[in-house]
Parts: C-alpha cells; structure tokens; sequence
C-alpha cells in the first residue's frame, strides 16, 4: 500500500499567536521582527498584510510603504516557542514517524491503514480548539508532494493528493516548487526551456545531469513525483553562518560595512532555506586579521539584525589594530529553542 504523509504547518505562526492573544490584530495587517528603519527585516505577517504584497525576509521599510498602516510588533520567541512545543505534542499523538522541520511545521507518518483526511480534520481542530490557531494540512505519498499540498489550501485548510493522481498533478507543478530549486538554478531551467515538471520530464535525462550536475537526477525524481526519503526525527542545526574573504586585506570601516550590506541579503536568503526565523537566532561575527588571527564575538542577549552585525564586527575589529582579510556573520539557536526542539 502507498505512503501516507502528512505536512502540517501553522498558517503565519508567529502573526496567529498574537491575534490570538490581542484580537483586536485580528483584522488588521500586522508584521513581526522587523525594526522600523531601513535594516529591519520582517519575519512573517498575517495574511491582511500580504494582500498588500507584504511578506518574510522583506526589508520594513518597504513593507511601511506597501502598507502605510501596518503595525509592526517585536515579536515574543519566548511565548511562540512554548506555542511550538504544544503543536508538536499534538502532532506526535497522531504519527508512526515525526520529524519538526521548523518551528512552525513538521512532518507526520500514518499507518498505510489510516483515514488521513479525517486525521488531518482532528489534528486542525484539535489544535484550534487547545491552542486557538490554525494549521493547513498537506497529504500525500511523500514528503515532497506532502509539502506542496499543505500550501494549496491556506489558511486553515487541507488538501490530498492520491497515490493515483500524482502524474497528472506533479506534471502542471511549476518547477520552482520543488525544493532545492532558488531563484539561480530556476532561471537556468528557465534558459534551458524548463518551466514546469513536465517540462523535466520532456527533456534528455542525460543533458539535464550534464546541465545542474547531481542536482538534476533530484529534478528527474521530483518531475515524476518520486521522494523516497523517510520522516524521521532529525538533529536540529544549532547554528546557520557565512563568510566573506576579500580580495585584498581592508583597514576601511567604511569598505568593510558596505561589504556586510552585501552579504545581508544573501544571509537572509540562507536563513530562509533552513527554515529558521531572525527571531529565533542570536547574533554572532567572525574576523580574521591579515596574520590570519581569528577573534570571534556573541551576543546572546540579543535577535539577530544588521545594526547587531555592525556593532558586534566594530568591537571585534579592536582586538587587533590589524588589516582584515575575512568577515563573517552567523545566527546561533538561542537556548530556548534548543531546549524546547530537544522535546520532539
């Protein structure tokens, strides 16, 4: 008998945790994380704001000028991590296999056996009755197909996909879906003619290998809806980072913060990918002088914003009256994650 998995994920997580507590947000758009000048950075917003074209990991001064009224909220890691920890008790009652993907979603396996829509209608009411937000549900026969379905019925929905409507279904998929696949790699299949899974699937199986290396034999797998990979716990990274090595050894503070406005985006981006929030993560930098002396910095007092970064590489920069060759910038889990993901 075919697989039955489920996705779950909380609709606008950190957002429904605060109209639940303050009502009065409820109709209104509202944004977390993000500080109001040009570096904050939102970390998710309710679905009034999005009509306005607001979303994560965009700037807060673009998103104050896509909607005026928003209302910018700093966000409380501490009450939405105890949230988090009672949506995945709820969820391991129902599961043979559980494995969080991030705080706000997971991974369920049924029993081949199971009524998977009907536990899927148990796990959204149970957890609007308990804990007063929602969920979408995806089913499907795999974790891939499991995770697109639970999109395609949000806010507060579920949607199946049967074991004998995959090839239809995965062949009109636009081929951005698939994970793994960002804004480079998709402009390289756009180039290549690529535009959906079908469109993978009319293509040479060899060319595509040749073109996107091992990542095309993951295309190949996907474009036919094929994901053997299995729900399981998984250890939780503890920390996300990137670096920058220049060209030449700089002394420039100036040289230096225009390159850590460039890596800014990119680290956004990475922090995305993983599934992790801005909010979740404690700041931390890297330096390394031109005699190759490594001097590292933490705060973990503090959310993880581009003012923290110059703060934090200014300081590092005075242990050494040296030239710097390198820079980089990371996010540690905070302690509280980590205890509270411990629990899954």
């Amino acid at each position: 008998m075919a697989r039955q998995v489920l996705h779950v994920d909380c609709d606008c997580f950190y957002a429904a945790v605060e109209m639940r507590d303050k009502p009065e947000y409820k109709d209104v758009p509202i944004a977390i994380g993000g500080a109001r000048d040009r570096r904050g950075v939102i970390s998710t917003c309710n679905y009034p704001a999005r009509k306005y074209g607001v979303r994560s990991a965009m700037a807060s001064s673009q998103a104050l000028k896509l909607c005026p009224n928003l209302i910018m909220l700093p966000g409380n890691m501490a009450k939405y991590s105890e949230v988090s920890s009672q949506v995945m008790a709820i969820l391991q009652q129902y599961a043979l296999a559980f494995e969080p993907v991030s705080v706000d979603e997971a991974f369920l396996e049924l029993a081949p056996t199971s009524n998977a829509e009907l536990i899927a209608q148990q796990i959204r009411q149970q957890i609007f009755s308990e804990l007063g937000i929602t969920v979408s549900v995806g089913i499907a026969p795999n974790k891939f197909l499991a995770k697109v379905a639970s999109d395609w019925r949000k806010p507060n929905g579920q949607f199946a996909i049967a074991p004998g409507e995959v090839h239809d279904f995965v062949g009109r998929l636009p081929v951005k879906l698939i994970s793994g696949v960002g804004p480079k790699s998709a402009e390289k299949l756009k180039d290549l003619g690529i535009h959906t899974c079908q469109d993978v699937r009319d293509v040479s199986a060899q060319g595509l290998r040749s073109q996107m290396g091992k990542f095309g034999e993951i295309l190949i797998q996907r474009a036919q809806g094929i994901d053997d990979r299995v729900v399981r716990v998984r250890d939780r990274r503890k920390s996300i980072s990137m670096e920058h090595t220049f060209v030449s050894d700089l002394t420039d503070e100036e040289e230096i913060n225009q390159i850590l406005d460039d890596m800014w985006p990119k680290f956004l981006a990475r922090v995305e990918r993983a599934g992790l929030q801005l909010l979740q993560l404690a700041p931390f930098v890297k330096v390394k002088f031109s005699d190759f002396q490594v001097t590292t910095l933490a705060d973990h007092q503090r959310s993880v914003t581009m003012d923290d970064y110059r703060e934090l590489l200014a300081q590092a920069m005075l242990r050494a009256d040296k030239a710097v060759r390198l820079i980089g910038i990371g996010g540690r889990l905070q302690e509280l994650n980590n205890s509270q993901m411990s629990l899954f």
